[in-house]
C-alpha cells in the first residue's frame, strides 16, 4: 500500500496510532515513509502515485462525492495556529486549500501552513488566523485535509475509526520520545507543540460534514480552480 501523509505537526498523533496499530511491520513502514507537503501530495494522489492519504480538501472533493474518504480530517473549531495570514503578498506553494480559503475569506497577505505558521506565530509576528476567521464567519469547523482512498478503502476504515476513538479528547498523549524529535525538527518547545494539538480534531460529524460543504460550495461559486491532473 502505497500511503502519502503530510509531514506537519498537526499530524504527529497519527504516527502515534499507526506504530500501536497491529499492522505487519512493512504496511507501517509504507505508511510513515511517503511524507510531503498537502500540495505534493494532492498531485501524488490525483495522479495514483499513491493509494491513501490525508489530502488536502479541495482535492478531496471527488473522493468526498464518490464515498471514497474516511471519517477522518484535520479539523479546527475555531483558531488552528497553523494555517495564518501574514502581512505581504503570495500563496503559499504548499497548501491548495488554504490559498483557497484566504480568497473566499477575504484576507489580504502571505499564506503561511504547517509549521512555518507555527513558528511564526510563536515569534510574535502579527497575522490573521483563518480557522478563526472562518469560525467566526459560518459557525462551523474547518476541514483542512481528509483521509482519502483509491484503493485498501477497508484496511483505512479500520485505521480511521480507531484514530478517531484514540485521539476523540482535546489533550494529545504524544511519548516523550516523538515529542522530543518533533521539538528537534520543528524547532519548537514540547509544552508548544502540546497545545498546539489541542486546537487540532480529527473525527468528521455532522458539522464538521457542513462546514465541509460549506467550504465546497464557496469554492463553485467563486469558480476557484481544483487541482487536477491537467
Amino acid at each position: 500500500m502505497r500511503f502519502g501523509k503530510i509531514e506537519y505537526l498537526n499530524l504527529l498523533p497519527f504516527d502515534v496510532c499507526i506504530k500501536a496499530y497491529p499492522l505487519p511491520s512493512y504496511i507501517k513502514k509504507c505508511i510513515l515513509l511517503k511524507k510531503s507537503y498537502p500540495a505534493k501530495l494532492n498531485q501524488d494522489f490525483l495522479f495514483g502515485r499513491i493509494d491513501a492519504g490525508f489530502i488536502s480538501s479541495i482535492a478531496g472533493y471527488d473522493s468526498h462525492y464518490a464515498h471514497r474518504a474516511c471519517p477522518s480530517g484535520i479539523i479546527a473549531k475555531g483558531a488552528v495556529w497553523s494555517v495564518i495570514v501574514k502581512k505581504g503578498s503570495g500563496f503559499d506553494y504548499q497548501s491548495d486549500t488554504s490559498n483557497a480559503l484566504s480568497q473566499i475569506l477575504g484576507l489580504q497577505g502571505e499564506v503561511l501552513i504547517g509549521d512555518r505558521a507555527l513558528v511564526f506565530k510563536r515569534s510574535g509576528g502579527e497575522f490573521e488566523d483563518m480557522g478563526e476567521k472562518w469560525w467566526e464567519r459560518t459557525g462551523l469547523p474547518f476541514v483542512f485535509g481528509r483521509l482519502c482512498f483509491r484503493a485498501h478503502g477497508e484496511l483505512i476504515g479500520r485505521i480511521s475509526r480507531v484514530f478517531n476513538k484514540r485521539y476523540a479528547t482535546k489533550r494529545k498523549k504524544i511519548p516523550h520520545y516523538m515529542l522530543a524529535a518533533a521539538a528537534r525538527r520543528s524547532g519548537l518547545e514540547p509544552w508548544y507543540i502540546l497545545e498546539y494539538l489541542e486546537h487540532i480534531f480529527y473525527a468528521m460529524g455532522s458539522k464538521e460534514k457542513q462546514g465541509l460543504e460549506r467550504f465546497y460550495r464557496e469554492v463553485r461559486l467563486r469558480r476557484i480552480k481544483r487541482p487536477s491532473r491537467a
